[in-house]
């Protein structure tokens, strides 16, 4: 039964580390700020859920997982929140959206 935990637990944790690996490289490529902030928070929302998972099931029913309970609530709350307020930020100081990008084919 340990065996089927520990296999989880690490296709979780792999699974949030790619999904923030492949945030990062979607944040440099993107082409303006409010498409970077979209792959950010995207990154900001999922990976935490899937790292803090697999950390959950490495712990077991202990104190840690209430603890880790806990800061994923924050992060899930904070994460928007923060995201929206950048947003507001850029829009107010001027930022404009870049206009569509025109199809190579």
């Amino acid at each position: 039964m340990m065996m089927i935990v520990d296999i989880v637990s690490w296709v979780l944790l792999t699974a949030g580390g790619f999904f923030v690996i492949v945030g990062g490289i979607g944040a440099l490529r993107m082409p303006d700020l409010y498409t970077r902030m979209h792959a950010a928070s995207v990154t900001d929302s999922i990976a935490p859920i899937l790292i803090i998972a697999g950390l959950m099931l490495q712990a077991g029913v202990t104190l840690t997982s209430v603890k880790l309970v806990a800061i994923l609530l924050f992060l899930l709350l904070t994460g928007p929140t923060s995201s929206n307020a950048l947003a507001s930020a850029a829009l107010l100081a001027g930022n404009k959206k870049t206009e569509k990008l025109e199809s190579k084919g």
